[in-house]
């Protein structure tokens, strides 16, 4: 996939709308470059909990996040609502890597996106395992046929 490519909201496949805080922007009047790691954290997990079933509290298997990067393209502001945007780029067998976007407005152009990688692993032993059939089965509808 195109560089361009990763920045157009068609290309991907699960959506979360996110309303910006008073306390996301900086000194510079914008979102914080930290606080874009918050939104995909979010997405995310808001996917692997609502689609995936994953039981967050008291479960036998959780997912740790062992890798993130993002690039900014133009600035985010409070007040506003943000969509985020998420798709897999790759499925292994006890790791995912997301592909992640956050979109201002209506938008077709990310306003920055990024990868952030999730491990699944045995709660307590933090051992990993592999990814449990119903999330492996909500995440196969997330994958892009080329990632990043």
């Amino acid at each position: 996939m195109s560089s361009e490519a990763v920045l157009e909201k068609a290309n991907y496949r699960y959506f979360l709308d996110i309303a910006t805080r008073w306390m996301d922007n900086d000194i510079y009047g914008h979102v914080n470059n930290v606080t874009y790691y918050s939104y995909f954290d979010t997405i995310a997990n808001h996917f692997l909990i609502q689609e995936g079933g994953l039981k967050i509290q008291g479960g036998d298997i959780v997912a740790f996040v062992v890798a993130s990067e993002c690039q900014y393209r133009s600035p985010v502001a409070f007040p506003g609502t943000i969509q985020s945007a998420l798709r897999v780029n790759k499925l292994g067998n006890s790791s995912v890597q997301y592909g992640i976007a956050i979109f201002k407005d209506d938008e077709v152009l990310a306003s920055a996106y990024g990868t952030f990688t999730h491990v699944f692993v045995k709660r307590g032993t933090n051992t990993s395992v592999s990814i449990p059939s119903g999330i492996r089965s909500s995440l196969q509808e997330l994958i892009v046929s080329s990632p990043l």
